[in-house]
């Protein structure tokens, strides 16, 4: 960490530790994307890490008030939240760390604030909102709650094309992304009372709430959702075609670590489908030999770009 902090220039003492915060939240929660982000050149590695960990960190917040307030109370507190990323994108400050490293990634990248409170927005429904009748609908929830991210992070990536031509690729990845997360994650989203899956398409198989609910009890599937989940696996591959074209329009030293995760993320859904669609009895993840398999030619491919823009000829006025 201190390497990357270094490289990008991060000496300030308190922004520091902020900043291996964020590293330790993404090391933690987002195995996957973690991996992936240590293909990245050194210095891009900690804004990575900061919305990454300002993502996670509200997340978790967010469900710990859904769990532990009510009503009033729990707008009262996600206000609060709220207050604190506006005073740290205002230049005003803030007390928690995890903000402090977010607002100084947004000004070392010019990332718009609009950005997170789309985000804040999506949040906001994860207290009231349980389930989502149409894909439009839950595509609506995603662009706050993904699509942004993708646009986010889009700054420190860098383009080799104007960065208006790659924003609905990198916007379709982040959703592709969620929703390989959700359909990975139905049965601890029904824990906790939510389910992130269209009713328009459950309801075409016979699957309702009370229906997944029993397996989630069971720990065990049933011909209707499996049929439900293989619609939705095929919808999410069709997010990630429409993302590819993205891939090639990233700045060379970033490709290979979005290439990393664009392939990882798509072993999840080769798991899940593997299974029989089992999402009951285990959580899905990338085997370790398949992830080292991926990542280490990806480091290699990161390298060589480093090496080649290094020896690229510095222009001239």
């Amino acid at each position: 960490m201190r390497s990357e902090l270094d490289a990008a220039g991060i000496v300030d003492a308190r922004l520091r530790a902020d900043y291996a915060l964020c590293r330790a939240l993404h090391a933690d929660h987002g195995r996957t994307y973690f991996l992936a982000t240590r293909v990245l050149p050194p210095a891009r590695r900690p804004a990575i890490h900061a919305l990454y960990g300002f993502a996670r960190w509200v997340d978790d917040v967010v469900d710990d008030l859904g769990t532990r307030t009510r009503g009033v109370e729990t707008a009262a507190a996600l206000d609060a939240l709220d207050g604190e990323l506006r005073a740290g994108l205002s230049g005003d400050g803030s007390t928690e760390p995890v903000v402090r490293a977010l607002a100084d990634t947004t000004r070392r990248y010019g990332i718009p604030a609009e950005l997170f409170a789309a985000f804040m927005e999506s949040m906001r429904m994860d207290l009231t909102v349980t389930d989502y009748a149409t894909y439009d609908d839950l595509r609506r929830y995603m662009y706050g709650s993904a699509a942004v991210i993708g646009l986010q992070v889009l700054p420190v990536l860098g383009t080799v094309v104007p960065r208006e031509r790659a924003a609905p690729h990198a916007a379709a990845l982040g959703e592709a992304f969620q929703l390989t997360n959700f359909l990975r994650d139905v049965a601890e989203d029904l824990d906790r009372g939510r389910i992130y899956l269209p009713a328009d398409v459950l309801s075409a198989y016979g699957v309702d709430r009370g229906l997944l609910t029993r397996c989630r009890r069971e720990g065990r599937g049933d011909p209707r959702v499996r049929a439900a989940l293989a619609e939705l696996v095929a919808l999410n591959r069709a997010d990630y075609a429409r993302a590819r074209p993205g891939l090639a329009m990233l700045d060379p030293v970033s490709r290979p670590c979005v290439a990393t995760a664009f392939t990882l993320y798509q072993g999840i859904l080769d798991e899940i489908q593997a299974s029989d669609y089992d999402v009951w009895s285990r959580r899905h993840a990338v085997p370790g030999r398949r992830r080292a398999r991926v990542a280490l030619p990806a480091l290699g491919r990161a390298v060589m770009a480093r090496l080649t823009a290094s020896r690229a000829p510095v222009p001239t006025a």
